[in-house]
């Protein structure tokens, strides 16, 4: 409801931010209180707009600024923040109001969409996209040969392959499409280490299926979107006589419905034509592999 002497202090907590409305009147007394000795949160955020016809004052603030904080329950998100009243003394002695703090909750439920706008089927809701956060669960797994099942051992002798396989578990999110954006061995946990060894790169560029002798590539077609699976002939550091190698990827999702991009692909490099191929998608979306410009799209 409007501020008023009786009512002295109106919230509305909308989609991304609260606004205050306080009546100077703050005790009902009559006695107007001066705007710059009201502040918001813990961070004393000045007001933002006064009417002195209405005798008003306005804050505006994101919900996660001014120093709110945020409280999580089973079915709702609070936010928290205070409007501070601090008089400054009349002749630096006295003083004739007190002060004041006023808490300020906004609730927000945590099951339903709190937007007023329509969403689009293709959309993620509000609820889901906070839900899907929770849930998303990428997994790398070392696979037999025939893909079944995980294999059992995770070691390999140089002329065999590595059957690498990327999943994410995506609970009630809308439909994901899975993407290794680089993949680098090293001889330590430590991906930036060195030696080390990028056999994808460039968001999503097989590019160990450039080198000769060599037949690592993305299987495709994909068994479904939120797998990904490659072939990677087993190699070792040049030099080193450690037989253990780690590696690390990189693995993120796009929706399904996005086409994919140059920075969204899975690209294979095929010797006998000599040319670079998606999983899917058109073929130009694998051209930076070859130039090694596949930044320049982002």
């Amino acid at each position: 409801q409007a501020a008023a002497p009786l009512h002295p202090v109106a919230v509305q907590c909308q989609e991304a931010q609260v606004v205050v409305t306080v009546h100077r009147d703050l005790f009902g007394m009559g006695r107007l209180v001066k705007a710059a000795e009201l502040t918001l949160g813990s961070a004393a955020c000045l007001p933002v707009a006064q009417s002195a016809a209405e005798s008003t004052v306005t804050f505006v603030a994101g919900l996660h600024e001014c120093g709110s904080t945020l409280q999580m329950t089973p079915d709702s998100l609070i936010y928290k923040t205070i409007l501070s009243y601090k008089p400054t003394p009349g002749n630096l002695v006295i003083v004739r109001t007190n002060t004041a703090v006023v808490p300020i909750e906004c609730h927000y439920p945590r099951k339903s969409n709190v937007s007023s706008n329509a969403i689009r089927p293709t959309w993620a809701p509000f609820h889901s996209t906070l839900s899907a956060e929770e849930r998303l669960m990428f997994s790398l797994r070392l696979m037999n040969d025939d893909w079944s099942t995980e294999r059992l051992s995770n070691g390999f002798q140089l002329g065999e392959s590595l059957h690498l396989q990327a999943d994410v578990a995506s609970g009630d999110h809308v439909p994901l499409r899975l993407f290794v954006d680089d993949c680098v061995a090293t001889l330590s946990p430590d991906r930036n280490s060195s030696p080390r060894y990028a056999f994808i790169d460039l968001s999503g560029c097989l590019v160990d299926g450039r080198s000769d002798d060599t037949t690592s590539a993305f299987i495709s077609p994909r068994p479904r979107q939120e797998t990904l699976q490659f072939v990677v002939d087993a190699f070792k550091f040049a030099g080193d006589d450690r037989n253990l190698i780690y590696i690390t990827c990189h693995l993120k999702v796009s929706p399904a419905d996005q086409a994919p991009n140059p920075l969204n692909k899975a690209c294979s490099f095929n010797k006998a034509s000599s040319l670079w191929a998606p999983v899917e998608g058109t073929g130009d979306i694998c051209s930076c592999c070859e130039t090694g410009n596949c930044a320049l799209y982002g």
